[in-house]
């Protein structure tokens, strides 16, 4: 568990985001839910993930970091801001795709720092934050394998990671389609990488960039590749506990402010077009045009026919901000 304590003095340059003006909580106001706990204990917990480059990760001197824990500090700052609180400790608690929706619910984290797709079943039992990314899942192959489809994988092995939306799609696919495909469930994201890799598994599907990160930091990179098809859209939304409006006011109205103030364009460069990542890579990945949809109209809807493209002219304005 990594804890990091924000002092509000120095909270700005800590986190690298814009300013947020809220007003402080008065000594008369009567918190709840997550909030209360928050200031009574000091602490807002955050759950991360090891292995999900650009999102959340381990970097080589055993920090959390990424574009999703980036757009969490940036939370913490304005409810610190929010409560009136000199001083915010932040912990940071590793998750899995299996464990991270249970911490949620229990109470142990507070906010999911991670790419966690957002869907009508899970918007039952978890909340989620405004649309932040929209990936497509995709497969990542040896190139010699010749891995194009779900169908070039009949009776083979592919690697899919435990408690994700990929799993239960290839399981109703492999089912109707009769390809018999032996599906590998991976604890997290290394571990498929590694399964393909060491050939105990032919594929192994998650997200695009998250596929594309881990291919560019492998020994045998030049080996593999992400193929070009997109099997499903996938809308990402960081998640905490429903029924807490007060809660949800703070989260998404933070995600908001730095939508429509335009920073969000400066975290994703940072992430996704710098060389940010472990040993300076850089993923050179523009920004699509169905996250930049997201982006401008903020939503946390799970249908993927509201991310689709804006015309020319929308975007050339979210391009401005």
């Amino acid at each position: 568990m990594k804890k990091l304590l924000l002092a509000l003095v120095h909270v700005g340059a800590l986190v690298g985001l814009q300013t947020v003006h809220y007003s402080h909580a008065a000594q008369g106001d009567e918190l709840n839910g997550t909030l209360k706990k928050i200031k009574e204990k000091g602490v807002i917990v955050l759950g991360v993930r090891d292995s999900t480059k650009p999102f959340s990760y381990l970097n080589d001197k055993q920090d959390y970091e990424g574009y999703a824990v980036d757009l969490c500090l940036s939370i913490a700052k304005t409810i610190q801001r929010k409560l009136g609180m000199s001083q915010l400790t932040i912990s940071m608690v590793p998750v899995t795709s299996s464990s991270r929706i249970p911490l949620i619910q229990n109470g142990t984290v507070d906010i999911e720092c991670g790419n966690t797709t957002n869907t009508a079943e899970r918007q039952n039992i978890v909340e989620f934050s405004p649309t932040y990314y929209v990936s497509g899942s995709r497969l990542l192959s040896k190139r010699a394998s010749n891995i194009q489809s779900l169908a070039d994988l009949r009776g083979k092995k592919l690697a899919i990671n435990s408690g994700t939306t990929h799993i239960k799609m290839v399981t109703m696919l492999n089912d109707e389609q009769k390809l018999g495909i032996d599906i590998i469930a991976s604890r997290d994201t290394a571990e498929g990488m590694l399964a393909v890799e060491t050939g105990r598994a032919v594929a192994f599907m998650n997200d695009d960039i998250v596929l594309a990160s881990l291919a560019g930091g492998s020994k045998i990179k030049n080996e593999l590749v992400v193929g070009k098809d997109a099997l499903s859209v996938e809308p990402f939304g960081l998640i905490y506990r429903k029924n807490d409006p007060a809660f949800k006011q703070v989260v998404d109205g933070s995600i908001a402010n730095i939508f429509k103030s335009g920073d969000i364009n400066k975290i994703y460069a940072k992430w996704f077009q710098s060389p940010s990542l472990p040993h300076g890579q850089n993923l050179n990945w523009p920004m699509s045009p169905e996250t930049q949809a997201a982006i401008a109209k903020i939503s946390n809807s799970p249908n993927p026919a509201d991310y689709a493209p804006l015309p020319k002219e929308q975007l050339s304005l979210v391009r401005k901000k």
